[in-house]
């Protein structure tokens, strides 16, 4: 995922999955819906305005299975921790901040006597009221992976990292820092089991971050234990804790991995295909986001005729079980100004340089103005005003990535990020009824 502190080329969910790769994770669930459904809450989306009671004011809730909160950050000791520093933590935002009334999923306000305030006393109220969702934690994200190569190295190393992952957030032993929210299980029952977004094991990823040659090995040891430990606290709880894992789509960054291996350790993975051109291009050629198949006369020089499919294809060959995968889709799109028409309404054109700031959310570009293109054959929109380019993926092509997600036996679908999507959650809707119809 790549998070909105990044300039250049910004993304957070949460993700969908069926229970063949999760079988005791679904099988007590008392409102199945088809299909895993994961949608990426971002921790900083409150300073925003955008709040758990909105996940069930627009109906995105109901038609989840999986909430991914993103992110908790990889200590230089190879610890996952809780911190009230600037680029470093936000336990305020986690579980400090107390949240009125009108804010709240249930319409009750935060009392101070609480222990568990903030996001994570909202994410239990979302599970309260929606029986079928699930929330888990993301480790990492573009800005949080420094550490992972380092927590990954050893098998000491490892035991350390998952055994404090479990402490902090499944056994709930949430630190009090400078107030009296936390303490010993405080926050216990909010999350349902860890997803792993390290960017990325090999390099790849943010400047500054710790890179080993042997990265690729130690992330299929390090999914390893953290199976073997979630595995070992379940049975003590008689529950099925989840593990998932994001994955890139750039075929270099694959095959720093063992995909095969790492997939019988985990849930599922949720594969990041999105982000195949964007601003980081400034003067184009414009191109798509996310396209579901392969264009022959695609311009670009880097991932050249890439697509959804083609990734897909790469991690099945690379023996990933279908039911194992889940589709990633934006709810973002990418920007270009001083783009001439060409053949193509503005396709695969030269700019002058970037639109807006390159990137926009979903519930922005809609209103922007301009035409709405819709290349059926290559599963891909964008919009074009005769000068501004948005590639970006809407309400009906997200209907049709799920259909494909089903058709071809994925385990679901994940979005990044949930606050993107507008008010009435029309994307989250429109990836239910392509999971519906698939």
């Amino acid at each position: 995922m790549r998070i909105p502190r990044r300039t250049s080329a910004v993304l957070a969910a949460t993700v969908l999955a069926t229970l063949a790769a999760a079988p005791a994770a679904q099988a007590h669930s008392p409102h199945r819906l088809p299909g895993q459904r994961v949608g990426y809450f971002t921790q900083w989306g409150i300073y925003s305005g955008f709040s758990a009671k909105k996940v069930q004011t627009s109906g995105q809730a109901s038609k989840l299975t999986v909430l991914n909160y993103a992110f908790g950050n990889v200590s230089a000791d190879g610890t996952c921790f809780e911190a009230n520093a600037a680029g470093v933590g936000d336990a305020w935002a986690d579980y400090q901040r107390p949240v009125a009334a009108d804010e709240s999923v249930d319409g009750v306000a935060d009392t101070a006597a609480q222990p568990l305030k903030g996001n994570f006393n909202q994410l239990r109220k979302l599970k309260a009221a929606n029986p079928q969702l699930k929330a888990v934690v993301s480790l990492g994200g573009w800005s949080w992976s420094k550490y992972f190569s380092d927590a990954a190295a050893t098998d000491a190393s490892r035991q350390k990292f998952v055994a404090s992952c479990l402490d902090l957030y499944l056994r709930g032993n949430l630190p009090q820092i400078g107030s009296p929210e936390g303490g010993a299980g405080s926050g216990a029952g909010v999350f349902d089991g860890i997803d792993i977004d390290w960017e990325y094991p090999g390099g790849g990823g943010d400047a500054g971050n710790v890179v080993r040659p042997e990265d690729g090995r130690n992330y299929t040891l390090l999914m390893q234990e953290f199976r073997r430990q979630l595995d070992a606290l379940g049975r003590q709880a008689h529950t099925h804790y989840l593990l998932t894992a994001a994955v890139p789509s750039g075929e270099a960054k694959q095959q720093q991995l063992d995909v095969h291996k790492v997939a019988r350790s985990v849930d599922w993975l949720n594969l990041m295909t999105y982000d195949f051109h964007g601003s980081w291009e400034a003067q184009g050629p414009t191109d798509h986001n996310a396209n579901l198949f392969s264009d022959r006369a695609d311009a670009a020089a880097d991932n050249k005729g890439y697509s959804v499919d083609r990734v897909v294809r790469d991690y099945l060959d690379r023996g990933v079980p279908a039911d194992h995968l889940v589709l990633g889709v934006p709810f973002y799109g990418y920007g270009w100004t001083g783009v001439p028409a060409g053949a193509k309404n503005g396709l695969y054109q030269g700019a002058t340089g970037l639109a807006s700031g390159g990137n926009l959310p979903y519930n922005q570009i809609k209103d922007l103005p301009g035409q709405v293109f819709y290349d059926r054959a290559h599963g891909a929109t964008w919009k074009y005003d005769g000068n501004d380019f948005w590639t970006y993926d809407t309400p009906q092509l997200l209907t049709r990535k799920a259909a494909y997600a089903s058709d071809n036996g994925l385990a679901g679908v994940m979005a990044w990020s949930l606050d993107n999507d507008d008010a009435q959650g029309t994307l989250v809707t429109a990836l239910d009824k392509g999971l519906r119809q698939g």
